[in-house]
C-alpha cells in the first residue's frame, strides 16, 4: 500500500514563469548523455571521476555539507540501518556514504562498495582505512552479484549517470531481497540540479517520473527524506527517498 502523501501530485498547468525556468534548466544542464552512445558516455564518466574532479569529490562533499547532513540522516535513524546484514553501497565514490555505514550499521553487517571507477575505489580504500568493506568495480546496469544478495542498498548520486533510470533501478531491484530497503539519492531537475549536472557530467530526474518508474518495478517509495526543514521548505537538496522492494 502506497501512502497517499507519496503519490505523484496532479500535474498543474504550467505558467509562463515555470516554462521559462524549465528552458533555462535545459540550457544549463549537461546534455552529453543524450548526444553520444552509452559506451562513450560511460568512458567519459570514468575519465571525470578518475581524474582531477574525482580527486576533489570528497572535499566537495564536505564543502556542500553533504557529508555532515548524510551522517545526521543515518545517525538519527531516519534511514535505519539496524538489522541489515548485507549492505550494498552503489556508486561508492570516495567512500562518503560507506563511512557512515561503518559507523551506524550493525557490527556484523557485511558492506560491499561498488563503483564504475577503479580509481575512486582506490581513493575510498585509502580514505576509509577499514578492512570491512569489499570493493568491486562494476557498472550499475551489470552488477556482478546474484539475485536477492542484499537486504539493504544505498545509491548516492549515481543514477543520474544513466540515460534512463529504468535499467539501473531494475538491476538494483534484482540484487535486493523482497522487503529489502534502499536509500536513493539523485539529482533533481531543478536549477541547482542543472548546475550539478554541468559540473559532474550527469543528467537530472523529474521526481514524479522517477516515482512512477520505481513503482512500476516494484520499488515502493516509503518516505521522502530531507536533510533539513529548510531543504524541505525550498524543495532543495535533490531527491532523497527510502524505497522498499515489494
Amino acid at each position: 500500500m502506497i501512502r497517499k502523501a507519496l503519490l505523484p501530485r496532479p500535474k498543474k498547468k504550467k505558467s509562463g514563469a515555470t516554462r521559462r525556468k524549465k528552458i533555462i534548466h535545459k540550457l544549463v544542464e549537461n546534455d552529453l548523455i543524450n548526444r553520444v552512445s552509452y559506451e562513450q558516455y560511460r568512458e567519459k564518466v570514468r575519465d571525470v571521476y578518475g581524474g582531477p574532479q574525482g580527486a576533489i569529490l570528497a572535499t566537495c562533499s564536505l564543502l556542500s555539507l553533504h557529508v555532515h547532513l548524510g551522517d545526521r540522516l543515518l545517525r538519527e535513524r531516519r534511514f535505519d540501518l539496524r538489522g541489515a546484514k548485507n549492505i550494498l553501497d552503489v556508486g561508492s565514490g570516495a567512500g562518503q556514504i560507506a563511512k557512515h555505514l561503518l559507523k551506524y550499521a550493525d557490527s556484523d553487517a557485511g558492506i560491499t562498495c561498488c563503483d564504475l571507477s577503479p580509481e575512486m575505489l582506490r581513493r575510498a580504500r585509502t580514505r576509509l582505512k577499514s578492512a570491512v568493506p569489499h570493493h568491486v568495480a562494476a557498472d550499475l546496469c551489470r552488477l556482478p552479484f546474484a539475485d536477492e544478495s542484499f537486504d539493504c542498498v544505498t545509491c548516492g548520486y549515481v543514477l543520474e549517470h544513466l540515460p534512463d533510470a529504468r535499467p539501473g533501478l531494475a538491476e538494483l531491484s534484482r540484487v535486493m531481497q523482497p522487503g529489502g530497503r534502499m536509500l536513493l539519492l539523485t539529482t533533481e531537475d531543478s536549477f541547482s540540479g542543472a548546475w550539478t549536472s554541468r559540473f559532474w557530467c550527469c543528467r537530472t530526474y523529474n521526481r514524479q517520473e522517477l516515482f512512477r518508474t520505481s513503482h512500476e518495478l516494484g520499488l515502493i517509495w516509503k518516505k521522502e527524506l530531507w536533510f533539513t526543514r529548510m531543504h524541505k521548505l525550498l524543495r532543495a537538496g535533490g531527491i532523497c527517498v527510502e524505497i522498499e522492494k515489494r
